[in-house]
């Protein structure tokens, strides 16, 4: 019997150069369907201490997380799929080049390519689409009755979720782990990287750098790739870090 052998991507930061949620962010205040004051007097601040590289990537993107599901409470699911629709036909093919290629590479190889993202799953579900994914798990930003957004979240962006979410495709896809590939950025990408025996982590932030180094078996398997401008360039785990 064929053993199946996967692939799974995260999107933000790994594939995708910056947020999903990010970009609907900057539309929906330009469109003024949100409240401008959400990013002047808070995710301005946060983008800011990132841009000068004065913060933790992590904490920024918890933080505008944060601030972003704030302003989508009430608003109207239908009201905004538009925008939703120009994120990604503007934005979609805003990514890198290694991860794009792979995505490409796997499916000519016949393996199953899945999504498990912390963006939102309306804009993670278009990102499927476009690039022709077999599944994909992300957060759950829930609605009422009347698909208004309620506040509340089913996350993704966490290790421990996306561990549970690959465990459900490793179930009814019957993937064998040990042929398998994952790819991811930050430390919350740190279940995938771990559970398959091809690793790869993409321009990693230095908490899941450090994890790599810290980790012999995790050390000894991983690739760690790292794509500035039109250069990629391959590194070794244990890379000194500044």
């Amino acid at each position: 019997m064929k053993k199946n052998i996967a692939a799974f991507f995260d999107i933000d930061g790994t594939l995708h150069r910056d947020s999903l949620m990010m970009e609907h962010f900057k539309r929906l205040i330009r469109y003024e369907i949100i409240d401008p004051h959400y990013w002047y007097s808070h995710a301005q601040k946060a983008f800011r201490n990132w841009d000068k590289r004065m913060g933790n990537y992590e904490d920024y993107l918890l933080e505008v997380a944060e601030i972003y599901l704030k302003s989508m409470k009430g608003q109207n699911k239908n009201y905004i799929d538009f925008i939703v629709e120009q994120v990604i036909d503007t934005k979609g093919d805003r990514v890198y080049r290694f991860t794009r290629d792979r995505i490409y590479w796997h499916k000519k190889q016949g393996h199953h390519v899945f999504f498990i993202s912390g963006s939102p799953d309306y804009l993670v579900e278009k990102m499927a689409e476009k690039y022709e994914v077999e599944a994909y798990r992300a957060t759950q930003y829930l609605v009422d009755d009347e698909n208004n957004f309620t506040g509340e979240i089913v996350q993704m962006w966490d290790s421990e979720s996306k561990k549970k979410a690959m465990a459900d495709m490793i179930h009814k896809y019957q993937i064998d782990l040990a042929k398998s590939y994952a790819y991811g950025d930050t430390k919350g990408d740190l279940s995938m990287l771990q559970a398959v025996g091809n690793p790869v982590a993409i321009n990693p932030a230095k908490e899941l750098l450090t994890e790599i180094k810290g980790n012999e078996l995790l050390r000894s398997k991983t690739m760690v790739i790292v794509e500035r401008k039109d250069v990629i360039y391959k590194l070794d785990p244990c890379v000194e870090m500044l």
